[in-house]
């Protein structure tokens, strides 16, 4: 009986094994019918291109993907510590079209972009420089930046070997940050790009520096009375800054020598300007060429004033980030572990470093903005923005700027913050227009004070684009002329009569680096609520008027700052771990103090 069984098992067995093999033909033969054999996947075998301190000598490293001036100074910090650096052009037509020929389909528009302009500068030195493939993947690498989540930015450096290695450079390196990190890789070099405290130092002056460069820029080119003035201060101010921090030296000084570029620029800041907010996927808002179709040159060429978005506003974002989760896990930290678990950790060390990290950003960017002359500008409050959109958008919901776009849109309506809010993103972005977009249509009837337009980017259609921005613009033109027109009326005076003031006693109201406390979206209009007081004065008043309202704008930054400062006593519980982590260091460091605090432990 056994045996029969047995045998009745493998005569079943057998049977599947042929059903299996003739299903396997069949498919095999219908696929080879009708076309579809199996294609040979491509996998990444670029991924552990070695960068050694040994070939930092003679090689150059790549970089670029944020704003003109932000990939101009990095250059420029990273010289400074020793590193043959390029920074890459702003990425064009060209490079959109090096990136569709090289690139996987259905990618989003800042890849192509992004690719493209690598490969579009690899081609350049091969056939207008001579150099072989070989010469440039042994001579170049390319840095950029590497994160994950419900976006294809994670896969960006995937994308960028993949186009390379069908452009005909297989092999070319291509850095993470998070890859460039540490001292040693597996062969035991020293790493060629090391990403330690000077590293990040360097890079930091770099950034905050071009943010507030930025900053300024958008705020005076709007009003520039002689075109491209302001331009060429730019380019003035980047220069002497590159070559400071390629030198080695103070970046603060350098900004406060560079100051008098943009205080030589004439303006007029009396005429009636729509101020658009321009929000969304950080690249397409961040970009200044053909990916977002030069969209903030074209906002001031129909007439407006763009409100950007710095990049200090993302970091402190980051850092809200991770307070926020790390206070959300700190009950359950006992089973929280794993690399960036809170399991066997100091969350007090944790939190305090994290409020002092912020604190250090705004220091830094509110001393770079002292230095350079920009005038009132704050930035923003993450607590402030997570009320905001408590109530329309889960803070937990993360990718892209997460919660952030719905809050910017309220705070900008709430506080008559601008009279548009532009959202730009690359066609299909997923975080950005299938997520946000739709509570914001929600937001856009509840707050009909301020407009609202999303706009895709595809690097095709410019025509419909600008049409649509032009659209919803000329709404915001209405609104800001409207809001000047009021602002005369209610202060009793006529725009000729401001001209007047404003060319004669009042012009230094009209200095480039003046800024009018805000009272209005529109600058204009806080322009008139700021000078007509000294307007409608005797002319033997002025004097002490002027002295009055210098003190006034003074007081109110002075509140302004001390208001922001009492959010910090939420670092306060946060202390001792500070103090514990600095006590203790102390004792590691000074063998003195380490003997004496042991002997005081002897005595009690």
């Amino acid at each position: 009986m056994e045996a029969r069984k047995h045998s009745a098992e493998q005569d079943l067995q057998a049977l599947e094994a042929r059903l299996e093999a003739e299903l396997r033909a069949f498919e095999e033969a219908e696929r080879a019918r009708l076309g579809l054999q199996r294609p040979e996947h491509w996998r990444d075998n670029m991924a552990d291109g070695l960068f050694t301190a040994r070939q930092r000598p003679h090689t150059t490293i790549l970089l670029g993907g944020l704003t003109m001036a932000h990939d101009r100074l990095v250059e420029g910090a990273l010289r400074g510590i020793g590193y043959r650096v390029r920074a890459l052009p702003v990425p064009d037509e060209a490079s959109l079209r090096y990136g569709k020929e090289y690139g996987n389909r259905s990618q989003c528009n800042p890849t192509y972009f992004t690719v493209g302009n690598l490969i579009k500068e690899l081609c350049r030195l091969r056939d207008e420089e001579g150099l072989s493939p070989r010469q440039i993947v042994d001579r170049y690498v390319f840095l950029t930046a590497g994160a994950c989540g419900p976006c294809r930015f994670g896969m960006y450096a995937t994308e960028y070997r993949k186009a390379l290695r069908d452009a005909g450079f297989e092999g070319f390196r291509v850095l993470l940050f998070q890859q460039a990190g540490g001292v040693k890789q597996a062969t035991g070099e020293e790493l060629g790009l090391v990403l330690g405290p000077r590293f990040f130092f360097a890079l930091a002056r770099a950034l905050f520096a071009g943010d507030v460069i930025n900053l300024l820029t958008y705020r005076i080119r709007p009003y520039e009375t002689e075109p491209g003035a302001t331009d060429r201060a730019v380019e003035a101010v980047k220069r002497e800054c590159y070559e400071v921090l390629a030198g080695g030296g103070s970046i603060l000084l350098a900004l406060r020598r560079a100051r008098r570029h943009f205080a030589a620029v004439p303006v007029d800041r009396s005429r009636p300007k729509p101020k658009v907010a321009l929000i969304g996927e950080f690249w397409a808002m961040t970009t200044e060429g053909d990916g977002n179709y030069r969209l903030q040159r074209f906002l001031e060429q129909e007439g407006a004033e763009v409100a950007i978005t710095p990049l200090a506003n993302t970091i402190l974002y980051n850092i809200w980030e991770y307070r926020h989760d790390t206070l959300a896990r700190l009950e359950q930290r006992g089973a929280d572990g794993g690399r960036f678990g809170l399991k066997d950790t100091d969350v007090g060390l944790t939190m305090a470093g994290l409020w002092l990290g912020e604190i250090a950003l705004r220091a830094t960017v509110y001393s770079f903005a002292w230095a350079l002359g920009l005038r009132g500008y704050e930035l923003p409050v993450m607590e402030e923005y997570e009320e905001a959109a408590r109530d329309h958008y889960h803070v937990e919901l993360r990718g892209g700027e997460g919660h952030l776009e719905v809050a910017k849109f309220i705070v900008n309506a709430r506080k008559a913050k601008a009279h548009m809010t532009l959202s730009v993103k690359p066609f299909g972005c997923m975080p950005s227009s299938g997520v946000s977009d739709g509570v914001q249509s929600a937001m856009a009837d509840r707050f009909p004070q301020s407009l609202f337009l999303a706009v895709e980017t595809s690097g095709e259609g410019a025509v419909n684009f600008y049409s649509r921005v032009q659209m919803v613009l000329f709404k915001a033109r209405e609104r800001a002329r409207a809001e000047l027109e009021q602002a005369l009326r209610e202060e009793g005076i006529d725009a000729e009569r401001l001209a007047a003031f404003l060319q004669g006693p009042g012009r230094w109201m009209q200095h480039a680096l003046y800024a009018p406390l805000h009272r209005h979206a529109g600058t204009a209009a806080s322009l008139v609520r700021e000078a007509a007081p000294l307007v409608r004065a005797p002319h033997w008043q002025l004097p002490v008027r002027t002295a009055a309202l210098r003190g006034r704008r003074l007081l109110a930054r002075i509140r302004q700052r001390t208001h922001r400062l009492t959010r910090y006593r939420a670092m306060l519980p946060w202390l001792p771990a500070l103090v514990r982590f600095g006590f203790e260091s102390g004792l590691d460091t000074v063998p003195a103090l380490r003997a004496a605090y042991d002997r005081f432990l002897d005595e009690l």
